[in-house]
């Protein structure tokens, strides 16, 4: 399940993405349009930019922009930025590989198995699907 951390993110991220022009977008106004907390979406938003996603500008015309295309921008990145790792079992992760503590061999678990196919078919949708096929898409809100 997404926290709301994410699912904020997402949000946010789509209406940047939907507006027609560059321009930096105050926190404000995307807080009053995707009905999300001011102080939790600045969280977001710094998050954000500090993981390369989002640009900022201070002062008259300030607010966030996005720094890339949202064509190139994958919703798979942006869950394991916001979220953290995709995978179900830390044994099965791409990214954040751990060993599971109570398991003997990795090679024999049959749950391990199971979660390889899980995370390899929620990856195939995810690492498919940018920012741009979220605005595009008719269903308008997450």
């Amino acid at each position: 399940m997404l926290s709301k951390k994410t699912k904020y993110g997402l949000k946010a991220l789509t209406y940047m993405a939907r507006k027609e022009s560059k321009a930096p977008v105050l926190i404000s106004e995307i807080a009053e349009e995707e009905n999300i907390s001011k102080k939790f979406l600045e969280i977001i938003l710094l998050q954000l930019k500090n993981s390369g996603f989002l640009g900022s500008k201070k002062g008259k015309g300030g607010g966030y922009y996005l720094i890339r295309e949202p064509e190139k921008i994958t919703i798979a990145s942006l869950i394991r930025v916001l979220e953290g790792p995709i995978a179900m079992l830390p044994c099965v992760s791409l990214n954040f590989y751990e060993k599971c503590d109570d398991c003997k061999n990795e090679e024999t678990c049959s749950l391990s198995k199971l979660m390889i196919e899980v995370r390899d078919s929620t990856l195939k949708i995810l690492e498919n699907k940018s920012l741009a096929d979220l605005t595009q898409s008719t269903i308008t809100s997450l």
